[in-house]
């Protein structure tokens, strides 16, 4: 968890006001356009409170929680509250619709995988040793109670900071009448267009040299960005990036740099631009047959 606490209120690039602080190793912000300080100010503490209640239930870098409960039970069944049992829920369904591609329990590849931009690729043995313990199939689910064999964990990135985003912009639109958006290392959601009825303007910067910065107009609903601008291992020109397939336990080199998605939700989006990233070159295919809006830097 983000050691600070504090939330400030600063001018923004776009003009008024935005609330700031720190959650889920990101800097996180909420605009509310056309609010005063005080507003600003209040509406922001709302949503920081949301976030790092998420972050407190779900980080796989806390002791205690649901998820570290759930990961070091080396066998043992888990009953988990409400909210995780829908989660949990949401990730057998997803499970299900990718035929296997997006998976929960894939987080335990960590082990042999450290994407810190050096030429240290994992050997097929050491990949071999860890796949057995990823796979949502092999996993005991009946809610609320959870069972996973001993050395498997469960992992809700890809999915976790978009659910908070998503929450906590809801949570905003309850607090203010103005037009309100909330951004967490750029994975968003705004409630409604800006007050004078333009859309939000949200520059992508993939970080690729010589490439422009892709910009998506938000109206509503949810933007996430996948790529590997900041995770990933190069060797002999080959670029891996730190998305990993759970069916093989190999990174998928060749697709785009960045994937942008907007969506109706945050988490809709993450979802999208995460499996666009495992389809590797192909990436913009998928993306059309799912007919999204779409922004790739190659």
């Amino acid at each position: 968890m983000s050691g600070s606490r504090a939330i400030r209120v600063e001018p923004a690039a776009s003009g008024g006001l935005a609330g700031r602080f720190e959650a889920m190793a990101s800097p996180c912000e909420v605009l509310v356009d056309g609010a005063d300080a005080t507003e600003v100010a209040r509406v922001a503490s709302l949503v920081a409170a949301e976030v790092w209640r998420i972050e407190a239930l779900w980080s796989r870098y806390l002791e205690g929680n649901v998820v570290d409960r759930i990961n070091t039970a080396q066998g043992r069944a888990v009953t988990v509250d409400e909210e995780t049992a829908r989660f949990l829920d949401y990730a057998a369904h997803l499970y299900e619709l990718s035929g296997g591609l997006f998976d929960v329990t894939s987080g335990v590849l960590r082990r042999v995988w450290t994407f810190d931009g050096s030429d240290r690729v994992p050997a097929q043995e050491a990949i071999d040793t860890v796949l057995p313990l990823v796979g949502w199939s092999q996993v005991s689910w009946r809610r609320p109670v959870l069972q996973m064999k001993p050395g498997m964990q469960i992992d809700f990135g890809g999915i976790g900071k978009e659910y908070a985003v998503d929450r906590a912009c809801a949570i905003a639109r309850q607090a203010s009448a103005h037009p309100v958006l909330v951004n967490c290392g750029g994975d968003l959601a705004a409630g409604a267009p800006r007050r004078d009825g333009r859309p939000w303007l949200v520059g992508i910067d993939a970080h690729v040299p010589g490439q422009a910065t892709p910009v998506i107009h938000l109206h509503r609903g949810g933007v996430a960005t996948s790529g590997d601008a900041h995770r990933f291992l190069l060797k002999d020109g080959v670029r891996y990036p730190h998305i990993l397939n759970p069916k093989s336990g190999w990174s998928v080199p060749g697709g785009p740099r960045a994937v942008t998605v907007a969506a109706p939700s945050c988490i809709e989006a993450g979802v999208l631009s995460t499996m666009a990233m495992l389809h590797g070159g192909e990436a913009a295919e998928f993306l059309a047959q799912m007919g999204a809006d779409a922004q790739l830097v190659w």
